[in-house]
């Protein structure tokens, strides 16, 4: 889950099988009680049909937690970032850095830091279609270091320089869970 909406989707369709919950957050569900095998595999079914995955592996859901954390931070936290991804990770999850990274590169195909650049250019073109913010503002508040650094990673993810992806708008946007 990486939205509100997917929030809201997910409570729908635990409250179609009357599953009692004690918690959904964005990738995680706590249920008040263990769910019989038989509830289990109609929730996955229920949820994939409405476009999620019902994760059971121990490294899946660490890989969903690793996905969450940084989706929170890039896209739904407000001011200066004063700790590294990787200090944030570690201390969120309680794991030693390199095995998330090493993890994440396993089973995902890129790093975590590939990762990480792709979330801040697509918060990046969302802020720039706001057009609330100028490009310094946007650097700032995505933790670049400068302006020049945050279009030279934009225009190697997505081919445009900052200025041109604002004439072109809004259609070169992706949803969080294709990126």
């Amino acid at each position: 889950m990486v939205c509100n909406r997917c929030i809201t989707a997910v409570k729908q369709e635990l409250e179609k099988l009357a599953i009692e919950t004690r918690q959904v957050r964005l990738g995680e569900v706590e249920t008040r009680d263990e769910l019989p095998k038989e509830t289990l595999e109609v929730l996955a079914q229920n949820l994939l049909t409405a476009g999620f995955e019902l994760l059971d592996s121990n490294k899946h859901q660490l890989i969903e937690k690793i996905k969450t954390t940084i989706i929170k931070e890039v896209h739904y936290s407000e001011g200066e970032r004063v700790q590294n991804y990787s200090d944030i990770l570690s201390q969120a999850l309680h794991k030693d850095y390199s095995y998330l990274s090493s993890l994440f590169s396993e089973v995902e195909g890129i790093t975590i830091e590939k990762y990480i650049i792709n979330q801040k250019i697509e918060r990046a073109k969302e802020l720039i279609i706001y057009d609330e913010l100028n490009l310094s503002e946007i650097a700032y508040r995505l933790g670049y270091s400068s302006v020049a650094h945050l279009s030279s990673q934009f225009k190697k993810v997505t081919g445009l320089t900052p200025t041109h992806f604002k004439s072109v708008g809004q259609h070169k946007r992706k949803p969080l869970d294709e990126v």
